[in-house]
């Protein structure tokens, strides 16, 4: 896991190496001025005793000490700089890298983690695995460092003195530890509630329009408040064993003072300052604090690590996730036409799923055909055509475009040879004209109006105040569902598609549109292969051929005419929508 998240340093390689040198720098300069303070001390008490102050010595020592405080100033700065430039670097690859890797997924990799999941992984996570770095990079070598040369110089300035570090030490370690076991827990369990409180967020979001109109905005609150103070108790209860750190450190801290204060003071008045002096005193209680301090940095470090791992683990599993669809080698970068062949297909949306979704599908479309697909909800319809752009793979059987294995050609060829218009489909923030272009980013003005002209999508365009320039908000909420369904087949239509799909993307709109739709298709398109899933027959009436469809299988195929006279289910639906589904008699 480290491993494959260390490729993510990139371009910032640089500013991490030399963040831990500065470090390194500003370390052995703060081991380095507590002795020359006690040799400063030690000059000003002889001299004074002595009556013999060499006030030259003394300027010179604490002109020594001026520039070595400005030079550990300069690298701590620098160290601050170039770890932010290396943490904030890493954690923009990291999430590029995220996010690039979810753009490759497959349909199946994405039901493995949901949306809200991903989001979480990519934000939160991604910011501790940032700290975690930047702690790493400015903490793992100062505070050893720190630690080790304070306890040497510890025991070779105060000699006996300095073994109250052989009693604090262990004590503040194993507290140190002890607390980071009893919060990691608690940590981890944090992050799958984040999960659940986006999931909430997310979906209450996106279903605003459904929860005002049904009036539950209280009942959304509740979930929401119910979901964050979870998280808050939980963060409360980490966070109250993690206080204990502070309450622990200060007591070693003064524990450790007293005792030096106390015994070195006595040592120093028995011994007229023979064993000890006042200069070793001073540097003792400072060598003291830099180890308590550099043991508290390492157990902050060792916190922060830990609740970062989770995250680090989490962040693995999108990167470390394999797509189950990928271009094959020597792959077909050419579509020959639009023809389509459903040869003894079945699929399942997971290998351990019970029942197939698709069983038995053998379907065969010319190339410009125009097909309809009608059947009830939960009849498969827009699963069987996820499967022409390879959106799922088929479990079992082939499916042929242009006479080939959709499984052998290039991903992005075969993707681009066929347009899908879903009935929800989604326009981006941005004008009306940057979300046609979708279909083509080179598409000249001239284009973009035709393809409005086709898709009926051009007069209500320029109505705008602002026409093709017109801003859409998010999600599309500023035009009509109807509105928003012509521009995505506007857009579907610049692609220049092979194959074109409209997965019940006519039902916002009237039906005189809707067959001013298809009668565009008929005349400016011939040679693209259409297929019409639609609930109204009136949609599909005038296909080629259309395709009925119940329980994952095709029962019937034929014309319009053709399947009054011999499918009972098409009949049916027909009689419902053309004579309000009253018999005979009435």
């Amino acid at each position: 896991m480290l491993k494959r998240l260390m490729r993510c340093i990139g371009e910032y390689r640089f500013a991490t190496i030399i963040t831990p040198i500065f470090m390194l720098g500003e370390a052995a300069i703060e081991c380095i001025m507590p002795f020359i303070i006690a040799n400063l001390i030690n000059d000003i008490d002889l001299g004074y005793r002595m009556n013999n102050l060499e006030m030259e010595k003394i300027v010179k020592s604490g002109v020594t000490l001026l520039i070595l405080a400005f030079i550990s100033l300069a690298c701590g700065g620098a160290a601050a700089f170039t770890a932010a430039r290396a943490s904030s670097g890493f954690a923009k690859n990291l999430r590029r890298d995220l996010y690039a890797q979810v753009q490759d997924f497959s349909f199946e990799n994405i039901d493995r983690f949901s949306s809200a999941s991903l989001v979480t992984r990519m934000t939160t996570d991604v910011a501790n695995v940032q700290m975690a770095f930047m702690m790493i990079i400015r903490g793992a070598i100062r505070s050893p460092l720190m630690l080790i040369f304070s306890v040497f110089m510890g025991f070779y300035m105060g000699g006996a003195l300095a073994g109250t570090f052989v009693v604090v030490i262990p004590v503040l370690v194993a507290g140190l530890l002890l607390i980071a076991k009893k919060a990691m827990p608690t940590f981890r369990a944090v992050f799958r509630k984040y999960d659940r409180l986006n999931e909430s967020i997310e979906e209450n979001v996106m279903a605003m329009r459904t929860v005002k109109g049904f009036v539950r905005e209280e009942h959304e609150k509740k979930k929401f408040n119910a979901a964050a103070e979870d998280i808050r108790k939980d963060f409360t209860r980490a966070e109250q064993i993690v206080a204990w750190n502070n309450p622990l450190m200060q007591l070693c801290l003064y524990f450790n003072m007293v005792f030096i204060m106390l015994v070195g003071s006595r040592i120093i008045v028995s011994t007229r300052g023979e064993t000890i002096n006042v200069g070793q005193l001073s540097a003792m209680l400072t060598y003291g604090v830099q180890i308590l301090m550099s043991l508290m940095m390492l157990s902050m470090i060792y916190v922060m690590i830990t609740i970062s791992a989770e995250s680090v683990r989490r962040i693995s599993e999108v990167l470390g996730e394999v797509s189950s669809l990928k271009s094959p080698e020597n792959a077909l970068t050419t579509v020959a036409d639009g023809s389509i062949d459903f040869e003894n297909v079945g699929f399942k949306y997971s290998a351990s799923a019970e029942k197939f979704a698709l069983e038995g599908i053998d379907l065969h479309i010319r190339s410009g055909e125009t097909v309809g697909i009608i059947g009830g909800t939960g009849s498969a319809k827009s699963t069987l055509i996820q499967l022409i752009p390879r959106l799922y793979d088929t479990t079992v059987g082939t499916v042929r475009l242009g006479g080939r294995d959709v499984k052998e050609y290039d991903l992005t060829v075969l993707r681009d040879s066929v347009a899908v218009v879903l009935q929800k489909n989604v326009l981006f923030s941005g004008t009306i004209r940057e979300n046609l272009r979708w279909g083509d980013p080179d598409a000249t003005d001239e284009e973009l109006e035709a393809a409005c002209r086709l898709a009926q999508a051009h007069d209500f365009v320029v109505s705008f105040p602002d026409g093709y320039d017109t801003m859409i908000e998010q999600g599309g909420t500023n035009v009509s569902g109807g509105q928003k369904q012509r521009l995505c087949i506007a857009r579907a239509l610049l692609k220049r598609p092979k194959v074109l799909i409209l997965d019940d993307s006519t039902s916002a709109v009237d039906t005189r549109t809707d067959a001013l739709i298809r009668k565009g298709f008929a005349e400016y398109i011939p040679d693209t292969t259409k297929i019409i899933i639609a609930q109204r027959i009136a949609s599909v009436e005038h296909a080629d051929r259309i395709v009925v469809m119940d329980g994952g299988r095709i029962v019937s195929v034929g014309t319009h005419e053709e399947l009054l006279a011999g499918s009972q289910i098409y009949r049916e639906v027909y009689e419902q929508q053309t004579r309000g589904g009253k018999s005979d008699d009435e």
